[in-house]
């Protein structure tokens, strides 16, 4: 898929990759990744296991090197920036990991103000707390969770804590790591709604990575396909139901016309 030229700086991809290509050993992962995420969208990723979509979203935070192509966020190539360069840059970005990743041995408040409490986003810490306590109220959870363990908390509202701590430094980018696994269906809707309201609010721009079609639907203004190491299909998501791509129609409904070999 050859991407259009930038029509202008104010319409230009927050997020562009061309080309983009990394291998590990034999192993071919990406094999010329080519994607724009428009500025203040959501882009939801999607493919099977081993696929690379985690790969191309380390590779946008700069925490892998591509072996070849070209990534840039807001018009700047990445991977390049070092020191407090590198350490602006990422601070640009917000992220809930799949499995919460929150530190256990420190507070919920601390845990949500991680990035606040150090380096180039560092305010004082009675700020800090302030910060956090009102992310946790803007998903749902209640001041006096601020001062347990991760330990002492639901899985559900672990993942509540995570996109707290996403959004507590107000990031232009969001990156969501399968933000429903493991939780169940009603706490899974619960924190689509709560990621697509927050997305809408912050003006950000999102990249989810997921399996889960109920969170794509949920979330999604636009769908991306990595199969094989490339951008299979892209479009919007009330496209994909009708995209004609045969592996994505067995993605999206668990079926196909032969086996999943015949499709590729």
């Amino acid at each position: 898929m050859t991407l259009p030229p930038d029509p202008g700086p104010d319409t230009a991809p927050m997020i562009r990759l061309e080309g983009v290509r990394k291998s590990f050993g034999p192993k071919h992962v990406l094999r010329g990744v080519d994607l724009a995420i428009p500025r203040g969208s959501s882009m939801v990723i999607i493919g099977g296991s081993g696929t690379g979509k985690s790969v191309a979203l380390k590779c946008i935070l700069g925490l892998i090197t591509p072996d070849a192509g070209r990534i840039e966020v807001d018009g700047q190539e990445t991977g390049t920036a070092r020191g407090a360069e590198r350490d602006a840059f990422l601070a640009r970005f917000g992220m809930l990991f799949q499995g919460g990743a929150l530190f256990d041995s420190l507070p919920v408040w601390q845990n949500v103000a991680f990035r606040l409490l150090r380096g180039a986003l560092k305010r004082p810490q009675a700020e800090a707390r302030e910060i956090a306590i009102k992310k946790l109220r803007r998903v749902g959870l209640s001041p006096d969770v601020a001062d347990l363990f991760p330990a002492e908390l639901s899985g559900g509202m672990q993942k509540r804590v995570g996109l707290a701590r996403a959004i507590a430094a107000e990031p232009e980018i969001i990156f969501f790591d399968e933000p429903t696994t493991g939780l169940d269906p009603i706490m899974a809707g619960v924190i689509n709604e709560l990621i697509r309201e927050i997305v809408v609010e912050m003006g950000a721009t999102a990249m989810t990575i997921t399996h889960d079609m109920t969170s794509v639907r949920a979330i999604a203004d636009d769908v991306a396909m990595l199969h094989d190491g490339v951008i299979q299909w892209t479009g919007p998501v009330a496209k994909m139901d009708e995209s004609g791509d045969p592996y994505l129609d067995q993605f999206i409904h668990g079926r196909a016309e032969g086996p999943i070999e015949a499709v590729r």
